[in-house]
């Protein structure tokens, strides 16, 4: 609806705000009123949102490009107990990002172009959203990274994988071989199956 911010909304760029109906003078006044938090220059914090929380969702207003990706995606899709201080955001080598919030912690990787564009999944949740690697992308950046991981993750993250039903061992090795990985993974792959 027009002129009215959604409770079910937790994050909007000046651009939403605008094609809502409010202008320049109306954003302001709902930050006087303390109905929007100004993040930066082009994103506010609706704080009369009701839904359920997750620091995924603020990744959007400071790294409009970033996508979720090694423990924290490995976290989203049940594949580590390990819970990760900071959202891991990975975005494009040539990228930058020009203010990292104290709240929530970014760790921001940057990621070949082709690393970077592989495996993209965009998640919706309500009217809030996030892009992230799929699950057999995750599996095989944290195998990738495993020194800058953990080894203790990286197994837990790859045993808790290989249990699961949906999952795709095809899609896991090409992944592996684009990312020229595949010899590591295959390794892992004969000691644990």
């Amino acid at each position: 609806m027009k002129g009215t911010l959604s409770s079910e909304r937790k994050i909007y760029s000046m651009k939403d705000l605008k094609e809502k109906g409010f202008s320049q003078y109306k954003v302001s006044k709902l930050v006087e009123e303390g109905k929007l938090i100004k993040l930066n220059k082009s994103h506010y914090e609706n704080t009369e949102y009701q839904g359920e929380e997750s620091d995924f969702y603020y990744v959007e207003a400071y790294a409009p490009k970033g996508v979720i990706c090694l423990l924290s995606a490995a976290a989203y899709y049940g594949l580590t107990t390990y819970v990760p201080d900071a959202v891991d955001v990975a975005i494009a080598r040539k990228d930058n990002i020009s203010t990292v919030p104290d709240w929530p912690a970014m760790n921001v990787h940057h990621y070949t172009d082709d690393r970077y564009a592989l495996g993209v999944s965009s998640v919706k949740e309500g009217e809030n959203g996030f892009r992230i690697y799929d699950i057999e992308k995750t599996v095989t950046d944290v195998v990738y990274y495993r020194e800058k991981v953990g080894i203790e993750e990286t197994k837990e993250v790859l045993v808790t994988y290989l249990k699961r039903k949906d999952r795709d061992l095809n899609r896991l090795l090409r992944y592996a071989e684009q990312m020229k990985c595949d010899k590591v993974i295959k390794q892992y792959l004969e000691v644990l199956l």
